[in-house]
C-alpha cells in the first residue's frame, strides 16, 4: 500500500528555521496573531509576513485558507506558507486547514510552525489525508515523500495523543489504494492476500473458498461469481480488543472487483470506473486497518465478499432463481442487482456465525443514489432510530457527509415475484430504497441495521476537502468514531 507522509512532532528551534527545506509552514489567526515561530519567520524575510497580514489580501483570506509566498527571502525553503485558522478552530475545521497544507506538500520536506493552534491531533491528521496520491501503476514512480515535522511546544505530548489519529489516516489511506486498483492488480485472489496480511497487526484472518461457501449455502453470492475465472472467496477479520464475551459490531462489505454488470451488460461509457466497486469491501477493510492500528478496545468483525461479476457461458442470467443462505429464494431480473445478492449471503453468514451486536453493511451499490444524493452524501437506511442516529452523529462529527432515507412496507411489495420468494429489484421508483429493503429480509429481527450506500461518495471526479480526486477512503473515519463513541469503555 501507499506509504503514509511520516509525520513527527519536534520541540520548537527558532534557530533551525531558516534552514529548512522544502516548505516552511506557519499558523496565524484572521486577526493576524503570531505565535513565536512566526515571528522568527516574519524577521527573517524581513517584515513580509507582517506585509501579508496587513494587506488586502489577507483581508478576503479565509480560515482554513493558505497564502503563499514563493522562494522568501532569508529562507532556504522554497515556498512559506501562511495558514489562517482560528485558535479556537474546532476539529472538522482544524483537519481542513491541515489538509490545504498537505495539498500543497508535494514530495519535499515540509515544516509546520504551530503557534497558537489548539488542535495538533487534527492539523497533521489532515496533512496526512490530503498528502496523498495514488502512483503504484505509473513506471517512473515519484520521489521520496518527504517528512512533515510540526514544532510545538510539548512534542512528547502532541505524539502521544496523535498516534490513534495517524493510524485512522493509514487505514483510509489503505481504502484509498484498493479502490484505485485496477481489476487486472486487485483481482479477489490478491484482495484476499492483501487482507490475510493483516495478520501482523494482531488481526485473526480467515478467506472461505468457494467450496466452504458451497457448504454454507451462499447460493446468492456464489450466482454472481459464476461467470468469472476469478474464484468467489468471503474474507473475515476479527479484532478482539474488548472485553471476552462481548458481542462484536459486525461491517459487512461488498467487494465486486470488476463489475460490467455481466448478462444485464453495462454500456461501455464509463464501465472502466467500475473498478471501485468494491468501494465497501475497501471501507471495511481500511476500518479494521486502522482500529487494529490503534489498538481499539472493542470487539469488531468485519466481512467482505470477494467476486467478479462477468458475462460468460457459465454466468447467471435474467430470470433464474437461487437460493440464499437464508433459505429464501431470488428470482434475477437483472444481472447487473448483483451487490444485493452478494451482501445478503454475507450479512446471513455474520450474523449467524458471531451473534453481532449491531451489523452495518456498505456498498456502492446502487446508481439511483447518486441521482438522490449526487457525490455529498452517502445514503443511510435503519431499522433502528437510535443506532441509526449515532452513526449521524459520528459521520457529522468526522465531517463525512451521511444523509438517512426511508423504508417501508410500500417500497417492499415492489420485490415481490410471481415464481420465488422475492426478486432481487423492485424497478426505476426508488431503487435505492428497494435495495435497502431487499438487504433488510437478510436481517434477523431484533439486530440493529444499519446499510449505508456509498456509491456516490466513494470515488468522485474533483478534489475534497481531505483527498485528491479518485478514492476518497470515505467512511473510515466515520466507522472509527461510531467504535470509539459507542463500543470501547462499554
Amino acid at each position: 500500500m501507499s506509504t503514509p507522509v511520516s509525520v513527527t512532532f519536534t520541540e520548537l528551534d527558532l534557530d533551525a528555521i531558516a534552514q529548512a527545506e522544502g516548505r516552511v509552514a506557519v499558523v496565524v489567526t484572521p486577526s493576524g496573531k503570531m505565535g513565536p515561530g512566526a515571528r522568527r519567520v516574519n524577521r527573517l524575510t524581513k517584515g513580509a509576513v507582517k506585509r501579508l497580514l496587513e494587506s488586502d489580501a489577507w483581508e478576503k483570506t479565509k480560515p482554513g485558507q493558505v497564502v503563499t509566498l514563493a522562494w522568501p527571502t532569508g529562507l532556504a525553503a522554497k515556498a512559506l506558507d501562511v495558514l489562517c485558522l482560528e485558535r479556537g478552530a474546532d476539529p472538522v475545521e482544524t483537519r481542513k486547514a491541515g489538509a490545504a497544507l498537505g495539498k500543497l506538500k508535494g514530495n519535499g520536506p515540509l515544516l509546520v510552525l504551530a503557534g497558537t493552534a489548539r488542535r495538533l491531533t487534527e492539523l497533521a491528521q489532515g496533512i496526512a489525508l490530503r498528502a496523498y496520491s495514488f502512483d503504484a501503476r505509473k513506471s517512473k514512480q515519484p520521489d521520496a515523500q518527504g517528512t512533515v515535522s510540526i514544532m510545538v511546544g510539548k512534542p512528547d505530548e502532541a505524539t502521544e495523543a496523535a498516534k490513534s489519529a495517524l493510524a485512522v489516516a493509514e487505514g483510509v489511506l489503505m481504502t484509498r489504494d484498493l479502490v484505485s486498483e485496477p481489476a487486472n492488480h486487485l483481482t479477489t485472489t490478491e484482495f484476499a492476500k492483501r487482507i490475510k496480511e493483516m495478520e501482523s497487526l494482531g488481526l485473526k484472518i480467515t478467506i472461505l473458498e468457494e467450496e466452504e461457501l458451497k457448504k454454507h449455502g451462499m447460493g446468492l453470492l456464489l450466482a454472481v461469481g459464476q461467470g468469472s475465472a476469478s474464484p468467489t472467496k468471503v474474507a473475515v477479520m476479527e479484532w478482539s480488543g474488548g472485553r471476552d464475551g462481548d458481542a462484536p459490531l459486525a461491517l459487512v462489505g461488498k467487494g465486486v472487483v470488476f463489475d460490467t454488470g455481466g448478462i444485464s451488460l453495462k454500456v461501455p461509457t464509463g464501465m472502466e470506473d467500475m473498478t471501485m466497486d468494491m468501494g465497501g469491501a475497501g471501507v471495511v477493510t481500511g476500518t479494521m486497518r486502522a482500529l487494529a492500528l490503534r489498538q481499539a478496545k472493542a470487539n469488531v468483525v468485519g466481512l467482505v465478499g470477494l467476486v467478479e461479476n462477468m458475462p460468460s457461458g457459465e454466468a447467471y442470467r435474467p430470470g433464474d432463481v437461487f437460493t440464499s443462505m437464508k433459505g429464501d429464494t431470488v428470482e434475477i431480473i437483472n444481472t447487473d442487482a448483483e451487490g444485493r445478492l452478494l451482501l445478503a449471503d454475507v450479512l446471513w453468514y455474520a450474523q449467524q456465525t458471531y451473534k453481532p451486536a449491531a451489523i452495518i453493511d456498505l456498498a456502492t451499490l446502487t446508481g439511483a443514489m447518486i441521482i438522490a444524493l449526487g457525490h455529498e452524501n452517502a445514503g443511510v437506511f435503519s431499522n433502528d432510530d437510535n443506532f441509526a442516529d449515532k452513526f449521524l452523529r459520528a459521520a457529522k462529527n468526522e465531517g463525512e457527509g451521511a444523509w438517512r432515507l426511508p423504508l417501508g412496507e410500500a417500497y417492499d411489495k415492489q420485490l415481490k415475484s410471481d415464481i420465488a420468494d422475492m426478486k432481487n429489484v423492485g424497478g426505476r421508483a426508488a431503487g435505492s430504497i428497494t435495495a435497502a429493503q431487499f438487504l433488510q429480509r437478510f436481517v434477523e429481527e431484533g439486530t440493529p441495521w444499519i446499510h449505508l450506500d456509498i456509491a456516490g461518495v466513494a470515488r468522485v471526479t474533483k478534489d475534497t476537502d481531505f483527498a485528491p480526486k479518485g478514492s476518497t477512503g470515505w467512511g473510515v473515519m466515520s466507522l472509527n468514531r461510531l467504535v470509539a463513541d459507542q463500543y470501547e469503555g462499554e
